[in-house]
């Protein structure tokens, strides 16, 4: 690998299969996607995880089993600064934290408006909704300025989009709809792709020379 490559060296990451066990340990290396399709296939499996751990303590929450949820928590804080990670070969380590704690944030809204939702709180769950769309309007901010390519309304817009789907399957949860809620998780899955599609265009786009054919 040239030095070229070496320069954007990512954090291998070992891609598991998200099947198996709900509860089942993610494993980390340090990759070094050199090609759009790996980053890509890196952002992508890194959005799944994220829907994937952050559905656990929802369901866990409705189903008030708290050890089960403690453990899917402790992935959700890995996925974040997981994902937060992929940002650093390009912008730095300060962008890479800051995303970070904009991920930290999205998480601990859904959070607070899934408990919301467990406990019968509206107050809590309007908290938390504002909350959300600050974190929304955060994270486009943070994204469309670090990137030319990804554009401020239309970062919001897909982000906005990911925090109805959380909410939607909050409340199927908690409404016992397992039914309604495998519905529309695979276009939870479609969409958390578009997310990563998104992300690894635009850094393609910023930085074409760091990438190989």
């Amino acid at each position: 690998m040239n030095t070229l490559h070496r320069s954007v060296a990512l954090l291998v990451f070992t891609i598991i299969g998200l099947g198996g066990c709900a509860h089942e340990g993610s494993s980390l290396s340090d990759p070094h996607p050199v090609t759009v399709a790996d980053l890509q296939a890196v952002l992508r499996d890194e959005w799944s995880r994220h829907l994937f751990w952050i559905r656990n303590v929802v369901l866990d929450n409705a189903k008030n089993d708290l050890r089960s949820r403690d453990f899917a928590e402790k992935a959700v804080a890995t996925n974040a600064r997981d994902l937060a990670r992929t940002f650093k070969p390009f912008y730095g380590e300060a962008a890479s934290d800051r995303f970070h704690t904009l991920l930290t944030k999205h998480y601990d809204a859904v959070k607070t408006y899934s408990l919301g939702t467990v406990t019968g709180n509206p107050r809590q769950q309007d908290s938390a909704k504002v909350q959300l769309t600050a974190n929304v309007d955060e994270i486009a901010s943070f994204l469309s300025g670090v990137n030319p390519h990804l554009s401020k309304e239309a970062v919001r817009t897909l982000f906005a989009d990911h925090v109805d789907h959380h909410v939607a399957q909050i409340k199927k949860f908690q409404d016992k709809d397992y039914a309604g809620e495998e519905e529309i998780w695979p276009a939870m899955e479609h969409h958390v792709y578009v997310i990563a599609d998104t992300l690894t265009n635009a850094i393609a786009k910023q930085f074409p020379a760091k990438f190989g054919s």
